[in-house]
């Protein structure tokens, strides 16, 4: 498999790591958002959140919980946000979660260009 992840998890590629398990590894992003950024891997290839059991996906949520106070402490970060995409969006096609350490005044913004639509119609669309 050409998959950079599952490189990184047989450490045919080096990283940052910050954190490993059975289950997981934790490395710093390479083209970081903030001071900290880091993703969360299963070494277990699982390409989406259509294909990774609760199980790991438990265990990832876990390993943030624990980590998050470490950032906090090491790092200063006033909190994190967490981001995973699927699909559209993903560049890489290994199931991950970013940890994005957040400082005030970072300049990050999560902003949308679209038109939003009316709650009640996404409601509709939705339920």
């Amino acid at each position: 498999m050409d998959c950079i992840f599952c490189k990184i998890m047989n450490n045919e590629i080096p990283s940052y790591t910050i954190y490993e398990d059975e289950i997981v590894k934790v490395f710093l992003d390479v083209n970081p958002i903030s001071n900290g950024h880091s993703l969360v891997v299963p070494k277990k290839h699982f390409t989406d959140i259509n294909d990774i059991d609760l199980d790991t996906l438990t265990h990832i949520q876990k390993t943030v919980k624990d980590l998050f106070i470490k950032y906090k402490e090491k790092l200063n970060c006033d909190g994190i946000t967490l981001c995973q995409n699927n699909q559209y969006g993903q560049e890489v096609k290994h199931y991950h979660l970013h940890i994005i350490p957040r400082y005030e005044n970072d300049g990050i913004e999560l902003k949308s260009n679209i038109e939003k639509l009316d709650p009640k119609e996404i409601y509709e669309k939705l339920k």
